[in-house]
């Protein structure tokens, strides 16, 4: 496992969903098809090794926060 690659691309993947949620908006079903696509992608990338599995739905749930947030303050 090479956990520089695998962060580094975590770190990538938080630039690209800030720019999804730019494009699409965090309400729309475009946007978590993305998140869903995206974060699938990188866990294959490693082989659904656990750590990968681990860390891409512990940014999913940061996302959910976020937009519960968001949504409170709407």
């Amino acid at each position: 496992m090479d956990y520089k690659a695998l962060f580094w691309d975590v770190y990538l993947w938080t630039q690209q969903v800030n720019e999804a949620a730019a494009r699409h908006g965090m309400q729309s079903p475009d946007f978590w098809q993305w998140v869903a696509d995206s974060t699938g992608a990188i866990c294959c990338k490693y082989n659904d090794h656990r750590l990968a599995i681990k860390q891409m739905l512990m940014m999913i749930e940061w996302l959910e926060e976020v937009y519960e947030q968001q949504r409170g303050r709407g």
